[in-house]
């Protein structure tokens, strides 16, 4: 595995080693706010964990389904169950993606260069153009949550919080970073066994949880919204930042929930 200063684009690795269970220490409180059992011993950046992505992404997606499940047993709508399950999943994580796709709406909406742009994302107000695209983002993953009955939901969520973390380090590999500092450039590069197996678990919880059609077509969503998600920020800003990495992330799980939806539809 090849180790780096983060602030350099060369690979970290990524792929699961020895030092498996402090990787998935390291991706875990990153990635969730929730507290973990051990002391974590592994000082690398983080991209080098990017195997566990989907891994820690399933558990969240399992404790936002719980939280439906739970509403919905107690008799609330399908909407309010949508809405405790979303509030669930952004407690668990402190909103970290919904965070990044926020200022990535204020700095691509409000910014007229790519120097401008940059610079409103890194402000932590948050304007117009990102209460906007929070609640659209909210309103149709709970409108697509809201079709579905329980166990649909539960295992659902699972699935597309897995993708969605599991597209990420294949984005931060295949993008420039556009900041010379920042949380995106302190992650570092995944290597490209970093970027598989994040990709390949994802694919396998996706199909494991879900009939194997509507999991590749999750899979294939979440790819392509986070495909999409990047082509923009390499356009209006020359790479990726923590921000677009956290709103590829919210991209790709609407639009996996999408796909769930709508084939559950057919």
């Amino acid at each position: 595995m090849t180790q780096t200063d983060p602030g350099q684009d060369v690979p970290v690795g990524g792929g699961p080693t020895a030092r498996w269970l402090d990787e998935l220490g390291l991706a875990y409180v990153f990635l969730t706010r929730l507290p973990w059992p051990r002391s974590i011993a592994d000082t690398r950046p983080l991209m080098a964990a990017s195997w566990a992505f989907p891994l820690v992404g399933a558990l969240v997606g399992l404790i936002s389904g719980v939280a439906f499940a739970l509403a919905d047993a107690v008799g609330l709508p399908g909407g309010a169950a949508a809405m405790i399950a979303l509030v669930a999943a952004a407690l668990v994580t402190g909103a970290l993606h919904e965070d990044g796709l926020a200022d990535l709406a204020d700095g691509f909406g409000g910014g007229r260069d790519a120097e401008a742009k940059r610079r409103i994302m890194r402000d932590s107000r948050i304007g117009t153009y990102g209460v906007l695209a929070l609640v659209l983002a909210v309103g149709l993953k709970a409108a697509c949550l809201a079709a579905m009955d329980a166990d649909s939901a539960v295992l659902a969520l699972i699935a597309t919080h897995a993708v969605a973390r599991g597209v990420v380090p294949a984005l931060t590999r295949a993008l420039p970073f556009a900041a010379g500092d920042g949380v995106g450039r302190g992650a570092g590069k995944p290597g490209r066994d970093g970027a598989l197996w994040a990709a390949g678990i994802a694919l396998a919880l996706a199909v494991f949880v879900l009939p194997a059609g509507i999991g590749i077509a999750a899979a294939l969503a979440a790819a392509a919204a986070a495909g999409l998600v990047g082509a923009l920020a390499r356009r209006q800003i020359g790479g990726v930042t923590g921000d677009v990495l956290g709103a590829a992330e919210q991209a790709a799980e609407a639009a996996a929930l999408a796909a769930v939806a709508a084939y559950l539809a057919l």
